[in-house]
């Protein structure tokens, strides 16, 4: 599920719009797109908008039929500058890293792999398993302390989860604290990931001092009369203490927020660095398989890099 970002997403030269006077509510179309042969909605990066807090890439995948023929296999590729945040709600999957992992994941287990300076992994079916997938997985920047640091991995089978005030729903907490909940599983950051499970209109704690943004995965929110759907990022900004969401039929919705991130950040393809340089010398070393990313034991075909634009003379695609 992993990438890959190029400048459609969110063009490398091109700065944020900024943080918009609170409270406020930016509405934007996710972009369509393919990773494996699995169809998914890229929320985040987007024009004008690369991070919520260090949250810089969502993408919503499926929902999708996986049959013998046809299922996520995304062969080994690299990672630098980030963590992915991987969360099913439906089917399962089967991640294997070049740290010598492999662990399947199934509807409410977290996987988490923090890349440090490099990393690569691969996600694949699972072989025996036959319905339907469905989940999301994001990224968020590491900041400079540990960015070169070592990479890792850890699988959660269980996370905080609580019901909401009123019979409203239930809110699991994937990252961070929510609601007197803290989740075991690392970040670098102050931020925050959760899932609310909803059946009713809520109202959610926020940090006036964090931006936020919803990710609806199934059903439909409200938010100041204004719809959100799958295949909308709402953009919720700085400067609310709580949030009142309007919901009228089951749904899902992704929560994530956190401290504005402080460093601008650089991204390409699987990569998110501070400069190009960072990002050259990335692509360079997977482009001549050298030992910065290690292997992935798995017999997927490794997925070659995309050229950076600014590497490109014309007639290059």
């Amino acid at each position: 599920m992993s990438g890959p970002v190029s400048t459609v997403d969110a063009p490398a030269d091109q700065a944020d719009t900024g943080h918009p006077e609170p409270p406020c509510l930016e509405v934007s179309d996710s972009r369509e797109a393919t990773v494996g042969a699995i169809r998914v909605r890229r929320a985040l990066p987007r024009r004008g908008r690369r991070t919520v807090g260090a949250w810089c890439f969502a993408d919503h995948m499926g929902p999708a039929d996986v049959t013998e023929n046809s299922g996520l296999d995304i062969g080994p590729h690299p990672h630098i500058g980030l963590q992915t945040v991987t969360w099913l709600t439906d089917g399962q999957v089967l991640h294997r890293d070049s740290l010598g992992s492999e662990q399947v994941i199934k509807p409410g287990q977290l996987n988490l792999m923090t890349s440090g300076s490099a990393v690569s992994h691969a996600e694949e079916a699972t072989g025996h398993y036959r319905g339907t997938l469905e989940g999301i997985q994001m990224w968020t920047a590491l900041p400079e302390a540990t960015r070169h640091g070592a990479p890792a991995f850890e699988h959660h089978a269980e996370l905080p989860r609580a019901d909401l005030d009123g019979g409203s729903g239930a809110a699991t907490v994937l990252l961070g604290d929510f609601g007197g909940l803290s989740s075991p599983a690392r970040h670098d950051t102050p931020l925050v990931g959760v899932e609310l499970d909803l059946r009713a209109p809520v109202t959610v704690p926020l940090r006036p001092d964090w931006e936020y943004a919803l990710v609806v995965l199934r059903g439909a929110v409200a938010v100041r009369d204004q719809p959100l759907h799958p295949g909308h990022l709402g953009y919720l900004g700085e400067g609310r203490d709580e949030l009142p969401l309007d919901v009228r039929e089951p749904t899902r919705v992704m929560l994530i927020g956190g401290e504005p991130f402080p460093e601008p950040i650089l991204m390409w393809w699987n990569f998110v660095g501070r400069n190009r340089e960072e990002i050259d010398a990335a692509y360079a070393s997977w482009a001549r398989q050298d030992d910065r990313f290690g292997r992935v034991d798995t017999s997927l075909p490794l997925i070659p890099a995309a050229t950076p634009y600014w590497q490109r003379t014309p007639g290059d695609r």
